[in-house]
């Protein structure tokens, strides 16, 4: 793998705050389901995922898409919106364009699961398929946006997107306000930036553990250098987790990620197919492989990251996501589970 290392990121515009997320909570009244905290593990054990499985497009992007969307003036909304994601954000954002009457445009990689495709048209998204590498499928939507005059809706680098995700935090809080530890998915940044901002301003002593796939770990490398470090297309598209195949964390993210969170672990593809598994058979959730990221986490990695540490306090998995091809489903029913840590 040839990474590429970018110059320091900058960092001086203050991050969001957590007024922003309250306020961001008020505009998703109505819009966005509060998700349960379902049990899993042993209940001694204190153990939850937070199903965003559950959410009305199946993850959690409706939240931060429909922030940004709904931020736009009458005349933006008009003009139109597009965006650039692999799936879940494309469908929170052709949600949110359908309920707020704009018409919307998603750019989406040719290895997109079919299912995800189907629902953005749902929503009547004009889709544009590009190849797999995730900065084409930006340039060519900064491309449209130029010639149509839309309004870009960014998947994870923009302050709107990042307090609209970070409403996920508060709703942890509210229901376990002694959470001593939530475990969050990571692609491009924009959920565990925005679960950050809400956990360290309510919970300080709380810990915030982002969870990457061995196969796409940007994030991870770029916190150690200190600056964004740019993965090969190839590299990342090499996991299932199709939702945290970014090849970098943006500018934003970065800074927040930075500045909040604690720790980030990786889990392996054989772990991760796993956890779709167990979070099944366990808590009766249908999840996603990028959904699963945490639950991999907490199930395999638990003792690496110190849950035994937390004196009982509660652990929440943030389940980011449940849309899955019916036939791949299949097969992560019947996954091997590997040892546990």
């Amino acid at each position: 793998m040839t990474a590429r290392i970018d110059p320091p990121a900058a960092t001086d515009a203050p991050l969001v705050g957590l007024q922003r997320v309250i306020e961001a909570a008020e505009v998703l009244q109505g819009v966005a389901t509060r998700t349960p905290l379902v049990p899993f593990g042993p209940p001694a054990t204190r153990w939850f995922l937070k199903a965003e499985s559950l959410q009305p497009i199946g993850a959690f992007k409706i939240r931060g898409a429909y922030v940004a969307v709904a931020s736009l003036s009458a005349e933006e909304r008009s003009r139109g919106v597009i965006t650039y994601s692999s799936g879940n954000h494309a469908q929170g954002v052709a949600r949110a364009a359908r309920l707020l009457g704009a018409p919307a445009v998603v750019v989406m990689p040719s290895d997109a699961p079919e299912i995800k495709r189907q629902r953005v048209a749902a929503d009547g998204a004009e889709i544009v398929v590009v190849g797999t590498a995730s900065d084409e499928r930006q340039a060519v939507a900064e491309r449209i946006a130029a010639e149509r005059g839309l309004a870009i809706i960014p998947p994870y680098d923009d302050d709107r997107v990042i307090a609209g995700q970070g409403t996920v935090g508060l709703e942890i809080v509210e229901s376990l306000p002694d959470v001593g530890a939530v475990l969050v998915p990571i692609g491009g940044g924009g959920l565990a930036s925005g679960i950050s901002v809400a956990i360290r301003a309510l919970v300080p002593d709380a810990r915030v553990i982002g969870v990457e796939p061995e196969l796409s770990a940007d994030a991870r490398e770029s916190l150690a250098a200190g600056r964004i470090v740019t993965w090969p297309a190839a590299d990342v598209s090499r996991t299932i987790a199709d939702g945290t195949r970014t090849r970098a964390l943006g500018k934003r993210t970065f800074a927040h990620l930075s500045e909040l969170l604690d720790s980030i672990v990786t889990v392996s593809e054989e772990e991760i197919a796993a956890a779709v598994r167990l979070a099944a058979e366990g808590s009766r959730l249908v999840v996603e492989p990028s959904g699963a990221l945490s639950v991999a986490a907490l199930a395999f990695h638990a003792a690496e990251i110190g849950l035994d540490r937390l004196g009982g306090r509660p652990v929440v998995a943030v389940v980011s996501g449940g849309n899955v091809d019916p036939e791949r489903y299949l097969e992560f029913l019947a996954a091997p589970i590997p040892a546990r840590g």
